[in-house]
């Protein structure tokens, strides 16, 4: 029995047997025990109750790509381009770059887990089997770089659209990319993109959203977390946030490049954690103490400084309130 396969057996959140499911493999018992301890240390909180055998704590819902693709209205589902679930990938956005070549518009990569994801500024990411949501998309545009100021930003205001379609309205945005709730990472994005300046290009955009966290898993961040189980009870079928969020992908990239980021920017700074919190900037030019002062129509951001106010365009710094 694959540890798939095992995990679906589980996913009901009723105790199964060591015996039913080694009799259903035609394994031995130590051979499932074999894949149990492999999900557990994937991140998988298996337990154990004696004869009466293994069960989650909750139940979960395995990513069915027919759901996900029932879920997206049929005026955005005949945008998409490839859509695809997998078990295993390295991580969703290697995927579509590598194949990038074959890819249609709006291509979907979704995984149940990831081994190497990817967050900003080359952090891990983790990617439990079955507990959170791993996809990325696959965007191509005729402009050049320059016109994709602000994607990621743009691509926040997008995430939260698609939590407000299921009911959820508590999470904001830090620049540049990340989604936050209860003081907490929610969700990470991360755009990277491929091409000509001048165009044409295109971006592959990864989004992590955490819909179950164990402790374990919060510790191993090594930052404060949340996920859309400490704010709703029990998260949304994943399958429903899966269609949610490529709905609201397809929908609102499609504005971002009629449009750019000047269609989010109002939007965006009606989210925005940092504006009027003082904030701490480290970056290639050293260290700048200031408070936030929203982003501009570019998606900078800005902080207003003892001598003045400055914008930042680089991501690759690190922001903190203080």
């Amino acid at each position: 029995m694959q540890a798939q396969q095992l995990l679906a057996l589980l996913a009901g959140g009723e105790a199964v047997s060591g015996e039913w499911l080694a009799e259903r493999a035609g394994v031995t018992r130590a051979a499932i025990w074999k894949q149990v301890e492999a999900l557990r240390a994937r991140g998988v909180p298996i337990e154990a109750r004696g004869a009466a055998g293994y069960r989650l704590p909750w139940s979960l819902q395995m990513l069915d790509i027919k759901r996900i693709r029932a879920g997206v209205p049929a005026s955005l589902r005949k945008r998409l381009g490839s859509l695809e679930v997998h078990w295993e990938l390295d991580s969703t956005s290697s995927e579509l770059q590598r194949r990038a070549a074959e890819l249609g518009d709006l291509s979907m990569m979704l995984a149940e887990t990831q081994s190497a994801g990817r967050g900003r500024r080359g952090r891990h990411w983790l990617s439990p089997p079955g507990l959170n949501l791993y996809l990325s998309c696959f965007k191509r545009f005729d402009a050049g770089f320059a016109s994709l100021s602000g994607l990621s930003l743009a691509v926040g205001v997008i995430l939260l659209r698609a939590l407000a379609s299921l009911g959820i309205a508590e999470a904001g945005l830090k620049w540049p990319n990340d989604v936050l709730a209860r003081s907490g990472k929610l969700a990470g994005i991360l755009v990277e993109l491929s091409g000509e300046y001048q165009g044409p290009c295109a971006a592959v955009i990864g989004v992590g959203l955490n819909l179950r966290l164990t402790d374990a898993l919060r510790e191993q961040a090594g930052q404060p977390t949340c996920d859309l189980a400490s704010l709703v009870g029990t998260p949304p079928d994943r399958n429903q946030v899966a269609a949610a969020l490529i709905s609201a992908l397809a929908e609102g990239l499609g504005q971002f490049e009629r449009e750019g980021f000047a269609a989010f920017v109002d939007e965006y700074a009606q989210h925005d954690l940092l504006k009027g919190a003082p904030l701490r900037v480290h970056g290639a030019q050293g260290v700048l103490d200031g408070t936030g002062a929203g982003v501009d129509v570019r998606g900078a951001l800005q902080v207003q400084a003892a001598d003045g106010l400055h914008c930042i365009d680089s991501a690759d710094v690190s922001v903190r309130r203080v």
